[in-house]
């Protein structure tokens, strides 16, 4: 397998250009080779041709970082992220499913890839939801061609995705909008404007009447939690005292062994007192 026995250990670091030409001058392997390489590490953890895989499909990353180069994110972030998600696919991959790595892997590179441009591209996070996280990605490419949505193109792309038109302009608002430091900017000058959120936003953490409600609240859930317990039987009630609410918390076989039941006993007692509990806090 001459081309495997090429590929070299490292790339070089400290330079993106280098990396990348380093990364498209490596062998591309043949089907023979790559399925050769992907039974080696299934049936014995050969990490020799885990690596070989890797190395060998790390343009294939490169390539699809460039296409998220618009999100303002570091170029050498997302080539890494993607390598991340190249290494998930290498794991997974199945030698006897009938296609190449590179069309299995494609999937797990852009997941990686999205992920690390979710959690970084706004202070806040824009998309925590699947349908969000969708609609970040393909709204964004939709506004680059269309600009502005009138109400029509709102309605379609609504359609194509398959989500509600107020879900689109929810999204559409948080991609224009950007982030605000909570104490502007970092300029001395006195004369600047107090539009940062320090100069407007109140704390209110230590105001004494939500201070008093949060105090009240807090006793009141407390005596409610105190009677839905005293409503248990003495057996259910000590379970999940000693359970969750003791500082040192019990396992299920140290309190079967106690019991004289089974573990599996103690957790259908739990789950009964668990649910009979929350019926008495709603009640």
């Amino acid at each position: 397998m001459t081309k495997a026995l090429a590929i070299p250990m490292t790339l070089p670091t400290g330079n993106m250009d280098a990396y990348i030409s380093a990364a498209f001058q490596l062998p591309i392997l043949s089907a023979e080779e790559e399925h050769e390489l992907a039974v080696r590490l299934r049936e014995r953890q050969d990490l020799a041709a885990a690596r070989t895989l890797v190395m060998s499909h790390l343009r294939f990353v490169v390539r699809i970082a460039r296409g998220y180069s618009g999100y303002g994110l570091p170029q050498h972030d997302l080539v890494q992220e993607g390598t991340v998600g190249l290494m998930k696919a290498v794991r997974r991959f199945d030698p006897d499913m009938g296609v190449r790595l590179v069309s299995f892997a494609v999937h797990w590179i852009k997941a990686e890839i999205h992920e690390y441009i979710l959690r970084n591209w706004r202070i806040v996070k824009v998309a925590t939801t699947k349908a969000q996280r969708k609609l970040f990605f393909n709204l964004r490419s939709a506004k680059k061609r269309l600009g502005w949505f009138s109400r029509q193109e709102i309605e379609e792309v609504a359609e194509d995705l398959g989500v509600k038109p107020e879900t689109v302009i929810e999204m559409e608002s948080r991609l224009s909008n950007y982030d605000v430091a909570f104490d502007g900017s970092d300029t001395d000058d006195d004369d600047a404007p107090g539009i940062a959120p320090v100069a407007y936003l109140p704390d209110l953490r230590s105001e004494p009447s939500r201070m008093l409600e949060q105090a009240n609240t807090a006793e009141t859930q407390r005596n409610a939690l105190y009677a839905a317990l005293d409503a248990l039987d003495a057996r259910s009630r000590d379970i999940l005292q000693r359970r969750w609410l003791n500082e040192k918390k019990e396992t299920l076989h140290d309190l079967a062994a106690e019991y004289g039941v089974s573990a599996e006993r103690i957790r259908q007692i739990e789950s009964a007192a668990m649910k009979k509990l929350r019926g008495n806090l709603v009640a």
